[in-house]
């Protein structure tokens, strides 16, 4: 007897299944080396010297290599093909743990007339090699999701979608893991070597792929896609746009100052377990909600994970003891199963074969724009308002969100209540 979550592979060809496993091999090597460095990359910054507002420079640095990049990969997705893009992606996974390591052989030169300005040599290399980091997720993470689509069959495309992202929670589970503990063991130098192995690793399973073009794969002259950034302020990409803004200024909330929060609560807990507990959670109901949004659409499952999203950082703002720390991972990494891979079926709904790259790229800017501004602003609003309550302004943030979801995710007010709401039809969805 087939196990139901099965079924969906028993119906692919054997090459398709075949793709899909060398797919998800890669994207688990891929977000296990790049989260290996979360629990070390920091200390290592320190034992060169660096302060914290230039360990937070650094670790900030990895969204501008993002930003930059992603519209010009996501284009390359689409006219090059996704196999291409992902090995880009793998490649700066790779390369970049090494370059870490290289910086320590430059000499310690320190320019600057005063303590309050002044440039490290050390500093300025690892900001340049973590940009180039940060090319990694503008490259993999849009090729995985519109190759997953083009794999998957439109009427399971939700559900497909939902099993082939649990290589993120996974990644995000063991990468950590694995690289906590081969620094504890072993040092620096072994930890990051091992995040080049598994970025090497992904590489390999990638290029065992066989990616059959789309018919209308590419652009013609006669048909060239509009410029990147003039779909923006569409009304297909606006508002999932404008989400994806206030959740990124949340999570990376919780990923920068959850530690310290901790500390500042007066608690002795292990961070790691509240990321293992989201991290077990986003697992869990990325398995059962693809599935079912294919049968009752995406608007209400996002509606839905807003409001849990925000109960999460409302948790944390209330947050005294240990058992409530872990009890909001939990119902924070709920809400993130939900909503990314919602996001991501709702994007390729919204695409033509053609575009999914560049839809979902686009998309993905308001996540990457909030996590980059997550640090420095409400870090700024911390010193003032304490780390407690930039967690209630998280929640306020995410119930703004849900608000403007709610009321204009569709052409007009009345679409968007029944999109959102009711379980209505997509007006912006296109026939692939």
């Amino acid at each position: 007897m087939e196990l139901p979550i099965l079924t969906i592979f028993a119906t692919l060809s054997p090459a398709g299944r075949n793709n899909l496993a060398l797919l998800f091999g890669a994207g688990l090597c891929f977000w296990s080396g790049l989260a290996g460095l979360l629990p070390t990359l920091p200390l290592f910054i320190a034992t060169l010297g660096g302060s914290g507002q230039e360990i937070g420079t650094v670790m900030a640095s990895f969204a501008l290599g993002l930003l930059l990049t992603r519209p010009g990969l996501a284009h390359l997705a689409d006219s090059r093909g996704r196999k291409l893009v992902m090995v880009i992606g793998l490649v700066a996974v790779a390369l970049a743990p090494l370059g870490y390591l290289l910086v320590m052989v430059l000499p310690h030169l320190v320019w600057g007339l005063t303590s309050a300005f002044r440039v490290d040599l050390q500093i300025l290399a690892l900001v340049v090699i973590r940009a180039f980091h940060g090319i990694s997720i503008a490259a993999f993470v849009v090729a995985y999701h519109a190759l997953v689509v083009d794999l998957s069959p439109p009427g399971n495309r939700g559900e497909l979608i939902g099993y082939m992202t649990l290589v993120n929670p996974l990644g995000l589970a063991l990468g950590p893991a694995l690289g906590g503990f081969l620094y504890a063991a072993l040092g620096f130098g072994l930890a990051f070597f091992a995040m080049t192995l598994l970025g090497l690793l992904g590489l390999g399973l990638v290029m065992g792929l066989r990616e059959a073009p789309q018919p209308d794969a590419g652009f013609s002259p006669a048909v060239a896609p509009a410029p990147f950034w003039s779909q923006l302020w569409t009304g297909r990409v606006r508002t999932p746009a404008m989400i994806l803004l206030l959740v990124g200024l949340a999570f990376g909330t919780l990923s920068t100052f959850v530690p310290l929060y901790v500390r500042e609560a007066g608690l002795t807990l292990n961070v790691g377990l509240i990321y293992t507990a989201s991290a077990i959670a986003s697992f869990t109901a990325r398995l059962v909600v693809g599935r079912v949004s294919d049968n009752h659409g995406r608007g209400r499952f996002i509606t839905v994970s807003l409001v849990i999203y925000s109960l999460a950082m409302a948790m944390f703002w209330l947050a005294h003891s240990t058992p409530v720390f872990l009890l909001a991972g939990l119902i924070q990494g709920a809400a993130a199963g939900i909503l990314i891979p919602m996001m991501a079926a709702l994007m390729s709904d919204r695409s033509q074969p053609r575009e999914r790259g560049r839809t979902f790229g686009l998309v993905m800017v308001g996540f990457d724009v909030g996590i980059a501004l997550a640090g420095p602003v409400l870090g700024t609003l911390a010193d003032s308002l304490s780390y407690r309550n930039i967690f209630g302004l998280a929640a306020l943030l995410i119930l703004v969100g849900f608000v403007v979801f709610v009321t204009t995710c569709s052409k007009d007010l009345s679409h968007s209540l029944q999109f959102s709401l009711a379980g209505g039809r997509d007006v912006y969805a296109v026939d692939n």
